[in-house]
């Protein structure tokens, strides 16, 4: 069985932020595809580089921060550069889209639902003023809200959060584009909603044939909605596996304790299990493996940085002891003091 072509490939790419401080490292050779119709989660904990990948993947990393290295192609062709950053305006929003974090900071206040649907749909797809309406009228119908004339003349704060999120996700497949991007869709919504909006999603990825990617810090969601999954950690993707691996194997030691740390009805405890300590400073990362300050089975070898290699359950892992288990006895040069 062929594998589908990717339609986006990131590769090596390296992202950071001049500060006063000093230079903030926020993303170091991160490297992933998606191909069309696959749902990819993206997890870590807040500040591991998720968003940061989310932007750089839609050009919106701006002064004092930069793309330093590697890159990321969309069907084979560079969105880096000066004619790749040209492609990449032309995509964007088109066939590449996606849906913020916090819907009331990402519309305008001062503008109508209406006013901001109808922009996306007669930029991208040249449609008249009247046929841009009716466009909007059938997306707002589409994702769920009820008397979507009436929505399209409202302004976002005479909405809902759940409502604002769905006018975001209106937006993001105006154009029907080929893969969407949703960075915690459902942070600021309480849990009924958040699981309409995830059902949602699933439902237009099903319809549309959509390549998704979901950055959340639910790993229930990850399991229940991804394909595949990359673990995050200090602007690095640590693991990368098919969600049935991950959540039944994990093979990184971060991983593991992300896994441990979430509650379960099966297990009564009198405390939930934590990873302890707190994660690097991206301005002076320690040598080696960025976990291993906080890594119950670091060893000499984890003052090299490693690199990703397979691993038992399949994927791969950037971790020197998993890298050991996966070995046959005495393959592994680099044996634990």
């Amino acid at each position: 069985m062929s594998t589908p072509e990717p339609l986006l490939e990131v590769e090596q790419l390296r992202v950071e932020f001049e500060t006063r401080a000093g230079i903030v490292h926020a993303l170091n050779d991160v490297s992933f595809s998606i191909a069309k119709g696959e749902t990819l989660g993206i997890v870590g904990e807040s500040g591991s580089g998720k968003s940061v990948t989310a932007q750089a993947v839609m050009g919106l990393v701006d002064l004092p921060g930069r793309i330093c290295g590697g890159d990321m192609r969309w069907r084979g062709r560079s969105l880096l550069g000066r004619e790749g950053q040209r492609y990449g305006r032309s995509i964007r929003g088109k066939e590449v889209a996606m849906v913020f974090q916090d819907p009331m900071t990402s519309l305008n206040p001062l503008l109508t639902i209406g006013t901001q649907l109808c922009e996306v749909t007669e930029r991208h797809l040249g449609l008249t003023r009247a046929q841009a309406r009716g466009r909007a009228e059938e997306l707002l119908a589409a994702v769920g809200i009820s008397a979507p004339a009436r929505r399209l003349g409202q302004h976002p704060h005479e909405l809902s959060g759940g409502m604002r999120q769905r006018v975001m996700i209106a937006m993001a497949i105006a154009c029907e584009p080929k893969l969407l991007i949703a960075d915690e869709p459902t942070t600021a919504l309480d849990v009924t909603i958040q699981a309409q909006i995830l059902e949602l999603i699933a439902e237009l990825q099903q319809k549309l044939g959509l390549a998704v990617i979901l950055i959340t810090h639910d790993l229930g969601v990850v399991a229940g909605l991804c394909h595949r999954v990359a673990v995050m950690y200090a602007g690095r993707i640590v693991e990368s596996a098919d969600a049935d691996a991950l959540f039944t194997h994990p093979a990184h030691p971060y991983t593991q304790g992300l896994l441990r740390s979430t509650p379960s009805l099966d297990v009564v405890e009198e405390r939930l299990a934590s990873i302890e300590g707190t994660p690097p400073s991206l301005l002076d990362p320690p040598p080696g493996c960025p976990f291993r300050p906080r890594c119950p089975v670091a060893f000499h070898r984890c003052l090299e940085m490693p690199p990703m290699a397979p691993v038992i359950a399949g994927g791969e892992a950037a971790c020197w002891w998993a890298m050991e288990r996966a070995l046959p006895e005495n393959a592994f040069l680099g044996t634990a003091d």
